[in-house]
């Protein structure tokens, strides 16, 4: 993820995310060095990561997927972090590469940082260009607008962008990193105050949706994006491995509603893999969890449930559409979907 798991070595009591080591952006006219270019990029995900999961939903939403190709590392990691032992051979057949870790180290020879995904690669020289979480969703929505598919949606519209920017970071700083504060925190004192926060941002977001469909405006933006990763993964990780349980989100009606509402449009509930994320959380903080045990719930069907959230009105993509399927081999496999009863 976007830091080192566990974030081991610190001295303070408080989890303190790793700032994104490469930041370059790609953009239309290519003035920050690299250039928008069908084909010349490769999105490399972990299906379990709340931060590649954003990602991975603005991709499809857009119509990227052939833009930007997608390499999907193991849940698992070992010493070198991400791996790519769920392709033939153990490699990534575009990168060439077993970890990611080699695509850190060929941007910056004798790198020893952390390695995290998302992460964009230029295939052309094999180096990473950026780990900017934060940016590498908005540079899709407003830098490679030739190459959106027709009826892509505008999710970061320029008219709402002080709004959707003001939500977002309190949906980050108390909720989206809020549960790792929690989770990680090496003293009470460091947990109950993430704690603390995490909830009142939930109530004061739980009250936002109560009339409204969306976070901001009458349709899906970024802003829903954000928060929509951490919620799809809370009630299956968040909840018990980081104690973040005054209540589970199916038991608040409204952000109950709301997550299942998104879960249910295309380009989002398809790219969720409860399989990869259940299995990461809880076999790779051995520090939280030392036995490694998988829970076997919750109940995904509850997922696939009606939500009724039309009735508040908004169009899911403004005067867009809906994007088409998901390519064959981009599917979450059936191990991670959520099914009907």
């Amino acid at each position: 993820m976007t830091a080192t798991v566990g974030n081991p070595g610190s001295t303070t009591t408080e989890y303190k995310r790793s700032a994104s080591r490469f930041t370059d952006r790609i953009t239309a006219d290519g003035r920050e060095g690299r250039p928008v270019e069908a084909g010349r990029y490769r999105l490399v995900v972990s299906r379990a990561c709340p931060w590649a999961n954003r990602s991975l939903i603005v991709r499809r939403l857009l119509g990227l997927e052939d833009a930007i190709s997608l390499a999907v590392t193991d849940p698992l990691q070992d010493e070198r972090s991400w791996r790519f032992t769920l392709d033939p051979e153990g490699r990534d057949p575009v990168l060439g590469i077993a970890f990611l870790a080699e695509a850190y180290e060929a941007r910056e020879p004798g790198y020893d940082g952390g390695v995290s995904v998302p992460a964009v690669v230029d295939v052309t020289g094999g180096e990473v260009v950026t780990n900017d979480y934060q940016r590498i969703t908005l540079d899709l929505a407003t830098e490679w607008t030739a190459l959106h598919r027709e009826g892509a949606p505008d999710l970061y519209p320029e008219p709402l962008r002080e709004e959707i920017d003001t939500v977002m970071e309190d949906v980050y700083r108390n909720l989206n990193n809020g549960v790792y504060q929690a989770g990680f925190a090496k003293s009470q004192r460091a947990y109950e105050r993430a704690y603390r926060n995490l909830f009142a941002c939930w109530d004061r977001l739980s009250e936002r949706l109560t009339d409204r469909r969306y976070l901001v405006g009458e349709s899906i933006t970024e802003a829903d994006v954000r928060l929509f990763t951490t919620l799809v993964r809370f009630d299956a990780v968040y909840h018990g491995h980081f104690k973040c349980n005054r209540n589970k989100l199916s038991e608040d009606p409204v952000l109950w509603a709301y997550a299942r509402d998104l879960f249910q449009t295309p380009g989002f509930g398809d790219t969720v893999d409860f399989d990869h994320i259940k299995r990461h959380y809880h076999q790779v903080h051995t520090d939280i969890n030392p036995t490694q045990i998988v829970p076997l719930g919750p109940d995904l069907s509850a997922w696939l449930t009606p939500h009724h959230r039309a009735e508040l009105g908004g169009r899911p993509f403004g005067e867009g559409t809906p994007p088409g399927p998901v390519p064959v081999d981009e599917e979450v496999p059936p191990r991670g979907r959520a099914v009907r009863d």
